[in-house]
This record gives C-alpha cells, sequence and structure tokens, in this order.
C-alpha cells in the first residue's frame, strides 16, 4: 500500500465522518437529508483543518449487526459517500459496523473511493454482536470478481472484543498480512477513545514489516507527539469533537490543532532521522570527535 500515492503523504491523518442513525437503526430520526447535511459539515470541517483522508461509519447505528446490515443503510451510506466526493477532494474510506467488509467494498467500487476499514478480516473475535468470524478469502475474491483498485486496512485484535485463543500481537499482524492479504493493519486500545500503547504500535511495526500501521483510535494532540514515532498514520475522531466529546460534531478549530501537533512532530523526526543518517555517514562529527576537539581548544 504505497501511502503517498493514495494521500500524497508518507503519514496520512485520516478524519473519521460518523454518521448520523440511518434507516433501519433504532434512533433513526427519518430525515436522511439531515443526515447527508451533518457528514457535509463533518467533512468539510476536517479537510478545511488539513486531514489527508477521511473514513466514513455508521457509528451511530448502534447496536449494530455483526456481519451484514440491511440493504437500506447501504444505500443510504453510497448516497452520503457519493455527495462527500463531489465535496472534497481527499481520499475517501469507508467502514460498514459491525464487519460488513462486503458492503464496504460494494460502495467503495461503486463510489469510486480508495479504501476500507474491516474490523475482523481474520480470526475470530469475541465481541458485543456475539462472535464474529473474518472472511479474508471471500472478501479477496469479490474485490477481485469487482475489479476494483480498493485497499483494505485490516484491525488486528480490534477494539471492543477478544481473540479466541489470545494470539500475540505480532502473530496476528503477520497473519492478517501474509495470510489475509491486508494492504495495511490498525492497532488500537480497549475501546473508543482509547490509544494503543507505545510498546504495542513497536511490536506491530516490527512484525508488519514494509506494511503500513495505523494507530486505530484514542489519538489526540497530547499523546500524537509519541504514538506517531511508531506508527505511519492515524485514524482520529474522538478528540478531534467539539468538547471531546464523541456525540458532538467536528470542530474545526481541534482539527486544526491535532494537525499542526502532528505535523510538527513528524517534521522533527525527519530531522533527527537526517541528522543521524549524516552523521553514519560521516558528513558530520560525531559527538565522540566533537569531545576530541573541544579537548585540544
Amino acid at each position: 500500500m504505497n501511502l503517498k500515492e493514495i494521500f500524497k503523504t508518507a503519514n496520512p491523518i485520516i478524519g473519521v465522518v460518523h454518521l448520523q442513525p440511518l434507516p433501519t437503526s433504532p434512533r433513526w430520526g427519518g430525515n436522511l437529508n439531515a443526515v447527508i447535511s451533518r457528514a457535509e459539515q463533518e467533512a468539510t470541517a476536517l479537510a478545511s483543518g488539513g486531514v489527508n483522508g477521511i473514513i466514513v461509519e455508521n457509528f451511530f447505528d448502534a447496536p449494530f449487526s455483526k456481519d451484514r446490515v440491511d440493504p437500506a443503510v447501504v444505500s443510504a451510506m453510497t448516497l452520503v459517500v457519493e455527495r462527500l466526493t463531489s465535496l472534497v477532494t481527499l481520499p475517501i474510506g469507508i467502514n460498514v459496523l459491525r464487519n460488513d467488509a462486503h458492503s464496504s467494498l460494494a460502495i467503495a467500487a461503486c463510489t469510486q473511493t480508495q479504501f476500507i476499514r474491516v474490523n475482523v478480516l481474520n480470526g475470530v473475535m469475541a465481541t458485543d454482536q456475539g462472535l464474529i468470524e473474518g472472511h479474508a478469502h471471500e472478501l479477496l475474491r469479490y474485490r477481485r470478481e469487482l475489479g476494483a483498485d480498493v485497499k483494505i486496512i485490516a484491525d488486528v485484535l480490534v477494539k471492543h472484543g477478544r481473540a479466541l485463543g489470545s494470539p500475540h500481537l505480532m502473530t496476528a499482524v503477520q497473519e492478517t498480512i501474509e495470510r489475509a492479504l491486508a494492504d495495511g493493519v490498525i492497532v488500537s486500545g480497549w475501546s473508543t477513545g482509547s490509544p494503543p500503547s507505545f510498546e504495542d504500535l513497536e511490536l506491530a511495526k516490527a512484525a508488519a514489516g514494509d506494511t503500513p500501521v495505523f494507530i486505530g483510535s484514542g489519538a489526540s494532540w497530547e499523546n500524537i507527539p509519541r504514538l506517531i514515532r511508531a506508527s505511519d498514520g492515524v485514524i482520529v475522531s474522538s478528540s478531534l469533537k467539539r468538547h471531546g466529546r464523541i456525540d458532538q460534531p467536528i470542530d474545526p478549530i481541534r482539527v486544526s490543532q491535532f494537525v499542526e501537533v502532528t505535523r510538527r512532530t513528524l517534521s522533527q523526526i525527519e530531522e533527527e532521522h537526517n541528522h543521524h543518517t549524516e552523521e553514519s555517514n560521516g558528513k558530520l562529527p560525531t559527538h565522540s570527535a566533537l569531545g576530541k576537539t573541544t579537548s585540544k581548544i
């Protein structure tokens, strides 16, 4: 997965548009235009704040169906995504919760968007929706059948779930990439708004090789300077909302703050890397050499 090709940066910040309740949801309000309007406002706030991509989720449809949503949900999300593609020029991804990857892929293929997020691509997770099984074998064949160049970013040991058999994180990352053929992987905390540990991100990066690793939850401008050092990109939502509350709309000021801190940190990391490379290549005097020079003076 070439992040620069898709997002125009090697370290993308992907903001999330949490859709208001859709048709057939228990909290559906009966006004799809209102849902579309809110989505447009949030996508605009994310784009103007400087994110590199957007992912659209039916977040407020809880309680979720574990693997197949109603066709009305697919239809509504397709309409929303189609509107957003004409509004912003950013890459857009789809996540049909809880784990309807086939519908995500179908929406992405029909709207010509770039990627999908899959909560459980392989293995079995015990969740509040019951046992969710990954269907990578079906999804990858479906993508080929559709002829869609849609990237699959998959959660590893997804939040709000527990793996049956409790595999080691590094093993889970390797299997998601090598056996389920994910184009990118996501590491999250235990729940929405909970960040992964720096150590887990380091383990995931070590296991993933050249495959991108994304922070999947809990990123904020307080912790992103540390977490981004062990990842390739971030998917962020909760901390970008008004007052940091999940039920509130995206706050463009918070988006700008998060983007500024993240980009500043990435610039620092690049400077450190360049300095270390120059030092290793002998273009700069080493610390020991500097010390010897000082002692002679």
